[in-house]
């Protein structure tokens, strides 16, 4: 049994090409508090309930740097499983707040590819991962460039 899937290598990625992950993921309050706690991000607005009541959002807010690990972590199935090295992650938003509860869904789009001059062995791919939560509004969105291996690359040898 292959451990990685068989069409996520660098010569499966076609620009344009747009998958809808299969896994969704409920964020949990023990997912935000733990992480904005560990991260030490001290905004109230993650983990202290009384401090949101009385706002626009009338309740904590997830952190979005959770928001943004799930989203690409459920694409990492379909895009990472032959990465070599993550080279960039740009022009990320986070369009609509996540709370407590809600479900997350990937959707990740091929926006570029080019051989690496440097090595036979792979190529980059430039992704837009985007996420929805169970309204089907989009809660963030990201540009990421990754290194990713090529299959098998074989070199003829000159005839004697």
């Amino acid at each position: 049994m292959a451990i990685t899937a068989t069409d996520n290598f660098f010569d499966d990625f076609e620009v344009g090409a747009v998958y809808a992950h299969a896994r969704g993921r409920t964020v949990t309050e023990m997912d935000n508090v733990l992480l904005t706690l560990m991260v030490m991000n001290t905004a109230q607005g993650h983990f202290n309930e009384e401090s949101m009541a009385d706002t626009k959002f009338g309740k904590r807010i997830v952190f979005g740097g959770l928001t943004a690990a799930m989203v690409i972590g459920l694409a990492s199935q379909d895009t990472a499983e032959n990465a070599i090295a993550e080279l960039t992650l740009d022009k990320v938003r986070f369009t609509s707040p996540v709370f407590h509860g809600d479900t997350l869904h990937a959707f990740t789009e091929v926006l570029d590819t080019w051989l690496d001059d440097t090595r036979a062995d792979a190529g980059v791919v430039k992704f837009r991962h985007y996420g929805v939560n169970q309204r089907d509004q989009m809660v963030f969105e990201g540009e990421r460039t990754v290194l990713i291996r090529r299959r098998l690359v074989t070199v003829e040898s000159p005839s004697t």
